[in-house]
This record gives structure tokens, sequence and C-alpha cells, in this order.
């Protein structure tokens, strides 16, 4: 269970780590002027984006469990 602590704490200290540094860049630029539509198409990107990879990767699970990716056996393979 510790260890499971640790790497929790080490894996969000480098996600903060990671927006910290992003959320720096972001604004360092100021030449550059985006209106809250733009932000919000950014979201909804980002958050469509997650949400088809994930399902993807759902399915991938689905059909690995469930026999889906067995090679089948055509009578033409039978002797």
């Amino acid at each position: 269970m510790r260890n499971v602590i640790l790497l929790a704490l080490v894996l969000f200290s480098l996600l903060a780590g990671a927006l910290w540094g992003v959320w720096e860049v972001w604004f360092a630029v100021e030449d550059v002027e985006m209106s809250i539509h733009g932000f919000i198409a950014l979201a909804l990107g980002a958050f469509f984006t997650l949400l088809l990879g994930g399902g993807l990767m759902w399915l991938a699970y689905y059909s690995s469990k469930h026999g889906y990716d067995e090679r089948t056996i055509h009578p033409e393979d039978e002797g």
C-alpha cells in the first residue's frame, strides 16, 4: 500500500509540474490573443479526444477479454 501511495504522489507531482510549465509557456507569449470561443473550442477538443481514446481502449480491452480476438477456424484450413 505504501508503494502505491508513493507512486501516486510522484505521478501527481509530475502532473503538477507539467501543468505549471504549460501555464508559464502559455501566458509567456504575449503576441497571441485567444477569445473565450477559442478556449471553449480547445477544451471541447481535448475532452472529446480523450473520450474517443478512452472508448477505443475500452473496445480493445473488451474484445480481448471476450474472445473476439481469437483465431477462427475455416473449413478450408482443416485437412
